[in-house]
């Protein structure tokens, strides 16, 4: 079975309704209800909520929706997926919104302008969302309605050409990890939070986190990470759609077990090679996202552009896996040159 109906989030100054789309296959179905759109999916069997688009210039993940939509309910004649799964065999229901915030996908923006959101520009900062709150915690309570009552949540998400591909998770949550497992990515970032968490943490407001309040509702969640922004990249959307396939068979919604995980686990959010001053950056030449790179390995340098002289050679600060490296040559200090993620398999 598929059903889709429109959903209206909020409303803007000026009355005009801010909508987007909900899709549902499987067992469930999307109904009308009194406040708008409604799932009707049987008591048994697992519900999947998987999102895309909450940053608007992160548009790879609402490509993976959109080419699994076509597995899941398209003729197979037009898209060659003979043998593929469909809606029908699904064990359970796949709940999906490829673009979960409108605003800043209008916008092709990470963040709202303060003339319509001063509270929370950022949308993943709100969640599970109040329906009486600003305008982005009206749109997240709205979207809350299905997630909050899903068994497993993705949150499909998009990094940048300088990012390694990877899947983040609350680190110490065993079903969290097993999720992020089945997604399949090399890498898996595992996020601490509360009194475990650095500064940072409640600095940037992650606590607002979809997938933290996701999880501590009880629901495993993650974040998958799919390399590039503001492009659809056919190498980052198929890798998007093999993990949610792999997520749908972890959940028991697809027959078979998605494939096994041999990659590397590490801390998020820590190690940062920080620009001394401002200049130019210049990576090393042989180094690239998802090496590993040792404690005090060089890897580029800054330099003046108008004397040449070198500022800072810039050195790992732990041995871990660069997940980040800055692309963009014109740096100011302060910024992030390489995130290095210090490697905690075995957890």
């Amino acid at each position: 079975m598929y059903t889709s109906r429109t959903l209206t989030l909020a409303r803007l100054p000026s009355g005009v309704p801010i909508r987007t789309t909900v899709h549902a296959y499987g067992e469930g179905e999307l109904v009308d209800g009194d406040d708008g759109p409604e799932l009707d999916a049987p008591e048994e069997g697992p519900v999947v909520y998987a999102q895309a688009a909450q940053h608007g210039r992160e548009v790879n993940g609402t490509a993976v929706l959109r080419r699994l939509h076509e597995r899941l309910v398209g003729d197979v004649s037009e898209t060659g997926a003979e043998g593929e799964p469909t809606a029908a065999d699904l064990d359970g229901t796949l709940v999906t919104v490829p673009v979960a915030d409108p605003l800043t996908f209008d916008r092709v923006s990470y963040t709202t302008p303060e003339s319509l959101d001063s509270r929370q520009p950022n949308m993943n900062r709100c969640w599970p969302g109040d329906s009486e709150g600003s305008l982005h915690e009206r749109m997240a309570a709205r979207l809350w309605a299905f997630a909050g009552a899903a068994d497993a949540i993705v949150d499909l998400h998009t990094g940048s050409p300088s990012m390694a591909t990877h899947t983040v998770y609350m680190r110490g949550d065993d079903a969290c990890r097993g999720l992020a497992e089945a997604f399949g990515t090399d890498l898996l970032l595992a996020e601490a939070a509360g009194d475990d968490a650095d500064t940072e943490w409640d600095e940037r407001g992650f606590a607002g986190k979809l997938r933290v309040a996701a999880t501590r509702e009880g629901i495993p969640t993650v974040t998958p990470e799919l390399a590039h922004s503001k492009e659809i990249v056919p190498a980052a959307v198929e890798a998007g759609v093999s993990g949610m396939v792999g997520a749908l068979r972890h959940e028991g919604l697809l027959d078979g077990e998605p494939d096994a995980w041999d990659g590397a686990v590490a801390r998020n959010h820590l190690g940062r090679v920080i620009a001394d001053d401002s200049g130019l950056f210049v990576p090393e030449s042989d180094l690239a996202v998802g090496d590993r790179v040792a404690e005090g390995e060089r890897v580029g340098e800054v330099f003046d552009p108008t004397t040449f002289e070198t500022l800072q050679v810039a050195r790992a600060d732990r041995e871990g896996i660069a997940y980040s490296v800055a692309r963009e040559a014109t740096v100011t200090a302060g910024a992030t040159l390489v995130g290095v993620a210090e490697r905690i398999d075995g957890e």
